[in-house]
């Protein structure tokens, strides 16, 4: 097997909001597409907030294309029969594959509290909904720790806790230093986690949105990122030179440290993600001539 063989991608998106957002997504959708993804997720919004156009995306994914999506579900402000009924909605839909995250609550300065009467933790939604179907479950794990994680150990404790109720891949938040990530996964390794450890990647064309998500995930911005776009705010295409190199330069590295999967947060553009992809190997089916 070639090394190209061995890459495996998949591509997040988000449920649209309007008529226009919505056709920004199935137009990333229609491009990424044909790259054969491993799979798609479609986001959950905090506190369940955007149940019915999860599921909506969702459902059209499966009727409209051969993608397999992997549906987002939180524990967030729901009762275990309430995320249980979504868990069997999913899978009497044609879904085989949920991405199962503990969740934020709706308001973003809010501490969060686990539903009286719903799952306690990530591990236990894990064990719940899959005695409602037997899912492929996808997790998330923090390589620069969990903001409102006490320490890493704590993060590792609870990443084996996953496991153990059936979790199958881990998807990392964004981290940009490759070295990191490497190291997060070989720590992991070394504590007998041996799930695929799949390094989530953030394009940086609206660098000051990043800038933001990174500070409410506990991210690192290098200073070296933030010098790239100096003088840039008012450069759109300028930005997305630059978020395109970082891109693969960080894709380049990863591959050299000897990761082969890759999830791309593609915020429903498809341009960085598909020129990434390409530069992998990975490239449409050709059509023949007639």
């Amino acid at each position: 097997m070639t090394p190209t063989q061995q890459v495996s991608v998949s591509f997040e998106f988000f449920p649209p909001k309007t008529a226009e957002m919505e056709a920004q997504l199935w137009s990333a959708i229609a491009r990424l597409a044909p790259l054969k993804p491993a799979f798609v997720s479609v986001t959950y919004g905090a506190g369940g907030s955007t149940r019915d156009r999860t599921h909506a995306t969702v459902k059209r994914i499966i009727e409209d294309t051969d993608l397999k999506p992997a549906a987002h579900l939180t524990c967030v402000g729901a009762t275990r029969e309430e995320i249980d009924d979504v868990a069997q909605e999913y899978w009497s839909a044609g879904v085989r594959h949920i991405v199962a995250l503990r969740g934020d609550p709706q308001q973003a300065s809010a501490r969060y509290i686990a539903h009286d009467a719903g799952y306690q933790s990530t591990p236990e939604m894990i064990a719940g909904i899959r005695k409602v179907a037997p899912f492929e479950i996808s997790v998330s794990a923090y390589p620069e720790k969990h903001p409102d994680s006490p320490s890493l150990a704590f993060d590792a404790e609870l990443l084996k806790k996953k496991i153990d109720a059936g979790a199958g891949r881990a998807i990392t938040q964004f981290v940009f230093d490759a070295e990191k990530l490497a190291r997060f996964r070989d720590a992991m390794r070394n504590l007998g986690i041996s799930i695929p450890i799949v390094p989530g990647l953030m394009p940086t064309t609206n660098f000051a949105g990043v800038k933001r998500m990174a500070e409410r995930c506990g991210a690192t911005v290098p200073s070296s990122l933030a010098r790239k776009y100096e003088g840039l705010d008012d450069n759109l295409e300028a930005r997305k030179r630059v978020a395109a190199a970082i891109l693969l330069e960080q894709v380049m590295s990863l591959r050299k440290l000897g990761f082969e999967q890759f999830h791309f947060y593609t915020l429903n553009q498809a341009d960085l993600a598909y020129d990434v992809c390409t530069k992998l190997g990975l490239e449409p089916p050709k059509v023949s001539a007639a």
